[in-house]
Order: C-alpha cells, then sequence, then structure tokens
C-alpha cells in the first residue's frame, strides 16, 4: 500500500535533495509510533531533521482522502534548537506556525533581518490573515520571501500583489518576492515593482491523480529563488515539480520525470 509520510515544510526540504541534508528543519513529536515513522521517513529522505520529542503530548497527524477533491484530516495532538537556526541562511515558515506562538516567530525574523539572511513565509489558509492578522503584520514587516495559495474566485489578483509589496520591510537590503498561486489557473510573481503573469503548465484531466502535494512540489521554485535565477525560471521550475507530483498518489517522486521543455507557455508583464 501507498503510505508517503511527511508534512508541508518537511515536504519542501525533501525537494532541496542534493547534497543530502542541506535543509534543517525543527519540530516537535511524541514519544509514540507516528513520531518513529516521521524520524524514519526524514532520515530516508535526507533531511536533516531535529525533532523535540516530549511524553506530554502525541504526535500530530493529518490524513489526506483520495477522492478526486482536496480533502484533509488534521489531529492535532522546545528542545534548544536556537544553534540551528543562527547557522541557518535560508528561513521558512508555514503560516499555522503563527497561530501558536508569535514569540518564536518574532525573534527568528528580527534575527534574520539583523544579519542579512532571507526569510520565507507560506500563508496556507485564508483564515490565518482572518483570525490571526495581528501576528501575521508583525511578521510580514521581515518577509523576503511570501508564497499564497489565493482563491481562482479572487479578482484583480495583480492589484493584491501591489499592495501587499507596498507593505512595510525591515531590511530593505533585499526586495521582497512574492508568489501567488491559484491552482489550475495562471501564477502571479512580484518582484519590486515588475508584476509577471506566468500561465500554468498544461495537463490532461485525466492525467491528474492526487493534488494535495502539489503546493509542496512549487517549493521548487523557491530553491531557484536562492539560487538568484530570473523569475520566469523559477516559477517554470515550481511549474515543473508540481506537475509531476499531481500524476501521483501522495508526495512522491517518479522514477524518471516529465519532459516538459517545450511546453511552458509565455509569461506577461503587467
Amino acid at each position: 500500500s501507498i503510505r508517503p509520510v511527511s508534512a508541508i515544510i518537511v515536504n519542501k526540504n525533501w525537494m532541496i535533495q542534493k547534497p543530502n541534508k542541506v535543509a534543517t528543519f525543527c519540530g516537535c513529536i511524541g514519544t509514540d509510533h507516528f513520531g518513529e515513522i516521521l524520524k524514519q521517513k526524514a532520515e530516508e529522505a535526507h533531511v536533516d531533521a531535529h525533532y523535540c520529542q516530549q511524553t506530554q503530548e502525541p504526535t500530530g497527524t493529518c490524513a489526506a482522502c483520495m477522492t478526486g477533491d482536496r480533502s484533509l484530516v488534521y489531529g492535532l495532538s522546545v528542545h534548544d534548537n536556537w544553534e540551528l537556526a543562527e547557522n541557518a541562511k535560508v528561513y521558512y515558515i508555514a503560516s499555522f506556525f503563527l497561530t501558536v506562538s508569535s514569540e518564536s516567530n518574532l525573534k527568528l525574523v528580527k534575527h534574520t533581518s539583523e544579519n542579512n539572511k532571507i526569510f520565507g513565509l507560506n500563508l496556507l489558509a485564508a483564515f490565518i490573515s482572518q483570525f490571526f492578522k495581528e501576528a501575521m503584520m508583525k511578521v510580514m514587516l521581515y518577509v523576503d520571501i511570501y508564497n499564497h495559495i489565493l482563491s481562482p474566485q479572487m479578482d484583480d489578483i495583480a492589484e493584491i500583489s501591489w499592495r501587499a509589496q507596498s507593505l512595510p520591510k525591515v531590511n530593505k537590503k533585499r526586495q521582497r518576492v512574492l508568489v501567488f498561486t491559484q491552482g489550475k489557473d495562471d501564477i502571479v510573481a512580484t518582484i519590486g515593482e515588475k508584476v509577471t503573469v506566468f500561465p500554468i503548465l498544461d495537463i490532461d484531466q485525466s492525467n491528474i491523480v492526487d493534488t494535495n502535494g502539489e503546493g509542496d512540489a512549487f517549493a521548487f521554485c523557491l530553491e531557484l529563488v536562492l539560487q538568484e535565477r530570473p523569475m520566469e525560471e523559477c516559477v517554470r521550475g515550481g511549474h515543473y515539480a508540481a506537475n509531476d507530483i499531481v500524476r501521483r498518489a501522495g508526495f512522491t517522486f517518479p522514477e524518471t520525470s516529465i519532459d516538459a521543455s517545450d511546453h511552458y507557455p509565455p509569461s506577461t508583464v503587467l
């Protein structure tokens, strides 16, 4: 049976596979069966995972139902890792962490800004900005790379992108990079005042098996941003990885990748 085991940020670490263990992940798990599975799978995937194991709470879990539509069921049931944070050059968090420990977030983002490091934030759900706006806006002052999954029904995404780009930023040595994904619709990316629309890489509906790992796979775009590649190349890299992942059940990789080099539609600068 298929049993891929991971989580959003761990999957993004997994995408950066070479050299092995170049990315570090910190988190808290229980001393239970699911905790041991996470440790084992992280080791197999060459993720440098540092888990704090405690006995008070069980390991949090999430089940993805393969029904043709995205469906997730969560079971939400530290160790001193600051030295690991100091040694890192790039930081990336899921917005869910804003609901748990805003103090930890602020300590981390201030460190990145003071040392001219790169900090990325992924807004994974609309309710974060609705119910945790204060915590989010405090962190946005320090965000260098921002990824947001938008509803395809939203109007004038370019205007939303410009407004987000105009938000205050503490570290002015780095331009803020914004990437807005919309499922099957166009991607809007912004660096400075330049807003570019990227049509998605086409795929036949019959080839789509599971979209739950699509956003995680798009992290390949982030990896290329960190390599200072042109934005068009970065987005195409994200398209390429996401297009591969949705053809399979769970966040798993095929033995050979698709050849999509001749199928990228042209981008449009607004």
